[in-house]
């Protein structure tokens, strides 16, 4: 299998932050690099995901799948009762 072509980044880091790649690298026995492109790949598919949520909440939305705001706060306000609320559900158009 062969490698995928890379290309240089360079950022500026506050010393404290570069303090704890340094030791999370050691502690891990891995490079400098390594540490940064798993920060690097973990935040990219984070913001990947958040953004695949918000288009299938449009489009919930959209199709009429929506919760009313005043079922949404009796159940939010219920939750530290005795007898907190079933979590509402979308009612369609």
């Amino acid at each position: 299998m062969g490698q995928s072509p890379t290309r240089v980044i360079t950022a500026h880091v506050p010393i404290e932050m570069a303090e704890k790649i340094d030791e999370m690298a050691a502690n891990y026995d891995r490079s400098r690099g390594w540490i940064v492109k798993q920060a690097l790949a973990a935040i990219i598919e984070q913001e990947e995901n958040r953004h695949q949520m918000i288009l299938e909440g449009l489009a919930d939305v959209d199709a009429g799948r929506v919760v009313e705001q005043a079922d949404v706060l009796k159940w939010v306000n219920s939750l530290n009762s005795d007898t907190p609320l079933p979590v509402p559900q979308s009612g369609q158009k």
